[in-house]
């Protein structure tokens, strides 16, 4: 069986991640799931944001955390992708919203009513980033959101994920129901984690990692964990992970990986 495309941040090669722009181009690009990050703003409201500060992707000074969800909707959070945009008499016309600060609630939103227009499921793979000012408040938020979307029963299509072994903790005792993703950015920490991770959670490894440390994946398959890997963007790695009976891959690339994955016929 083939692996599950996860579109990293949207389509973020091609369009600004986290944008609701990235999302709809992955959702018609047909990816099998979505990644995003969430950060928790000064008023309580989880966003949909990779760094913790805003000068790479608004532009501007600033830290997530300390802003509230009014001032963020101010920001412009695709311009940096394309700065010479204004300057293209062809560009077509954008709807402003597609290129906002987006909010958790709003791409679940999004996700629920694409799969009931369409009757395609897709799945959200959802990332909380650590270490931020608000510690545990961000699980929670998280773990009450998802319960009003009816998204933390066993068989849901989510599941959290996170570098944060403390932050995994926190998402099973508040809804056990909700699959975990225990990220991993070091190979030399697998010997430890393989010894205190639930048995039923899935191992998010780099793929640079499976590319300098060849034997980490097979490892963890030996352990009998899935395993979903970030980010893959290339041929070659895509068969790396085929190779190693990958369950998901998480790319900035959906639309390529499917193509490879699935041919068009010609």
């Amino acid at each position: 069986m083939r692996p599950q495309v996860v579109a990293h941040r949207g389509a973020s090669h091609d369009i600004a991640e986290h944008t609701l722009g990235a999302y709809v181009a992955a959702l018609d690009a047909g990816a099998e799931g979505l990644e995003c990050d969430v950060r928790l703003t000064a008023d309580g409201h989880l966003v949909c944001v990779h760094d913790r500060t805003l000068r790479r992707t608004a532009g501007t000074r600033g830290v997530v955390s300390a802003m509230e969800l009014a001032d963020l909707a101010e920001l412009d959070f695709a311009r940096w992708k394309n700065p010479w945009n204004d300057l293209d008499d062809e560009a077509p016309d954008r709807d402003e919203k597609l290129d906002k600060v987006l909010t958790l609630r709003s791409l679940l939103e999004t996700v629920r009513d694409y799969s009931a227009r369409t009757g395609r499921r897709v799945e959200l793979a959802i990332e909380t980033k650590h270490p931020t000012r608000y510690g545990g408040l961000v699980e929670r938020k998280l773990v009450e959101l998802l319960a009003e979307f009816g998204l933390d029963r066993p068989g849901a299509p989510v599941r959290v994920m996170s570098f944060s072994y403390t932050a995994l903790q926190r998402v099973e005792r508040l809804a056990p129901g909700i699959q975990l993703v225990m990220l991993v950015d070091r190979a030399q920490y697998w010997p430890m984690l393989r010894r205190v991770i639930g048995p039923d959670w899935i191992v998010g490894p780099g793929i640079d990692e499976l590319r300098e440390h060849p034997k980490l994946g097979r490892r963890i398959s030996r352990s009998g964990h899935d395993i979903h890997v970030w980010t893959v963007n290339t041929e070659e790695d895509l068969r790396t992970c085929v190779d190693l009976g990958v369950k998901a891959v998480i790319s900035d690339r959906p639309a390529y990986l499917l193509d490879l994955l699935d041919p068009p016929n010609t």
